[in-house]
C-alpha cells in the first residue's frame, strides 16, 4: 500500500477528464492526499504511520509485528525498556521485507545517559532486532538515573544532557543511527549542536492535543510524533465515543478510530497507534489508506482507487474535530515522575536541580 501511494500522483494525472475508464463523476478534481512520509533534516523519510509496540507482551508482539508488516506498515516503534525487541526483531527477520524498506525506531533509556554507556546500551538493541543500525534513536525520557540504580537521579546529566546528545552525534557519524530525537525538550537546544533532533515524541490524542506545542514545532522545524494517538487504554472507548469523531466516521464511510488517527496526520504529525489484535492492527493502517466519498463521488470511482491515496479530512470536519479537542482542558496520562520518586514534575518547565 505504501508503494502503491507513491504511484497516486502519476495515476492521478491519468486519469481522463471524465473520469477513470470512462465513468462520469470519477474525477482527479475530487481525490485529496495526506503525506505517506515526511522528509528529516537528514533527508530520509520517515513513514507518517507507525505501529507502536509499547506494553506489547511476549508471545503476540511477534504476531502484532507480521501482521503489521502483511498490512502495509513500514515504520515500527519501540524502545529497550519495553522488552520485546528480540520479539519484534524475530518477526520483522521472518516477514522477508528488505531493511532498506523498513523504518525502525528504537529509545536509549534513562540508566544508560552516561556517554560511556550508551553504546553498549544502542548495540544490545541492534543486536535484538537483528539490524545495523537504527533509522531513529529518541532519548526516552529527559530524565537521567545513575547506572545500576534504581531510578536514582544523576541531576548532573539531568540538567546537562549535552554529553548525552554529543554521544548520540558521534554514534550517527558512525553509522550505527541514521537520526536522534528527543521526548521532551530540556536544556538541549541552547548547545552548538552537529546534528540536531530530528523528531520529538510526546503524548498527543484528543484529550492532550497541545496545540502551542505543535505550533511551536511546526515554526522551528521539529517533526512531532504523537503516542496513545487514541488516548491511554482507559480513554479508547471514550474517545471513539466523542460526537465530532463518530460524526466524521460516518460522514466518511471510516471506523472512529481511523478518523482520529487521520485527523493526527493532517496536523502534521507522526502517529502511532499500538495494537496486539491483527484486524484492529490493520484497522489503524488502512484508515490512513482508504478512498473517501467527496460529497458526491461516485461509488465505483471509490472501488477502483480504493487504497491508492490517503484519506483527508474536509476542512470542515477537520476543523470541527480540531475545536472539540482544543476547547476541554487537557488530560495528560502518562507522567512516571511520581513513580520514579522525584521531588519535580518532568513536564515542568522549571525544574529545582
Amino acid at each position: 500500500m505504501y508503494v502503491a501511494y507513491l504511484a497516486t500522483r502519476s495515476i492521478i494525472r491519468s486519469v481522463p477528464k471524465h473520469g477513470m475508464h470512462g465513468r462520469p463523476g470519477c474525477h482527479h478534481r475530487n481525490l485529496t492526499t495526506l503525506p505517506s512520509h515526511h522528509i528529516l533534516p537528514s533527508g530520509d523519510k520517515i513513514p507518517s504511520v507507525a505501529l507502536g509496540v509499547w506494553q506489547a507482551g511476549k508471545g503476540e508482539v511477534g504476531a502484532a509485528v507480521q501482521t503489521a508488516l502483511k498490512t502495509g506498515y513500514r515504520h515500527i516503534d519501540g524502545a529497550w525498556i519495553y522488552g520485546n525487541e528480540e520479539e519484534v526483531g524475530k518477526a520483522i527477520s521472518a516477514s522477508g521485507v528488505p531493511r532498506d524498506q523498513l523504518w525502525l525506531t528504537s529509545k536509549l533509556w534513562n540508566n544508560f545517559h552516561a556517554p560511556e554507556d550508551i553504546e553498549p546500551a544502542l548495540d544490545e538493541t541492534l543486536t535484538r532486532l537483528n539490524t545495523e543500525y537504527l533509522d531513529l534513536y529518541l532519548i526516552h525520557w529527559p530524565i537521567a538515573f545513575k547506572k545500576g540504580s534504581n531510578n536514582v537521579l544523576d541531576k548532573e546529566l539531568t540538567a546537562n544532557p549535552y554529553p548525552t546528545w554529543q554521544k548520540l552525534e558521534e554514534l550517527v557519524d558512525k553509522g550505527k543511527i541514521r537520526n536522534i530525537g528527543i521526548s521532551k525538550i530540556k536544556n538541549l537546544t541552547a548547545n552548538p549542536l552537529k546534528h540536531k533532533p530530528a523528531v520529538n515524541q510526546v503524548e498527543l490524542n484528543y484529550f492532550n492535543p497541545q496545540p502551542e506545542l505543535l505550533k511551536w514545532s511546526k515554526e522551528n522545524g521539529l517533526l512531532l510524533e504523537a503516542y496513545s494517538p487514541l488516548g491511554s487504554t482507559k480513554q479508547v472507548k471514550e474517545a471513539l465515543s466523542v460526537p465530532e469523531v463518530k460524526e466524521i466516521a460516518k460522514k466518511l464511510d471510516i471506523t472512529p478510530a481511523q478518523a482520529l488517527i487521520s485527523w493526527h496526520v493532517q496536523r502534521g504529525t507522526i502517529v502511532l497507534p499500538k495494537s496486539v489484535t491483527p484486524s484492529r492492527v490493520q484497522e489503524n493502517f488502512q484508515g490512513l489508506f482508504h478512498i473517501f466519498l467527496t460529497y458526491g463521488m461516485a461509488m465505483e470511482c471509490a472501488k477502483l482507487m480504493w487504497r491508492l491515496i490517503v484519506v483527508t479530512l474536509p476542512d470542515d470536519l477537520f476543523d470541527k474535530l480540531e475545536k472539540a479537542a482544543t476547547s476541554h482542558p487537557p488530560q495528560r496520562v502518562v507522567n512516571p515522575s511520581k513513580n520514579w520518586g522525584l521531588d519535580f514534575d518532568v513536564f515542568d518547565e522549571n525544574w529545582p536541580l
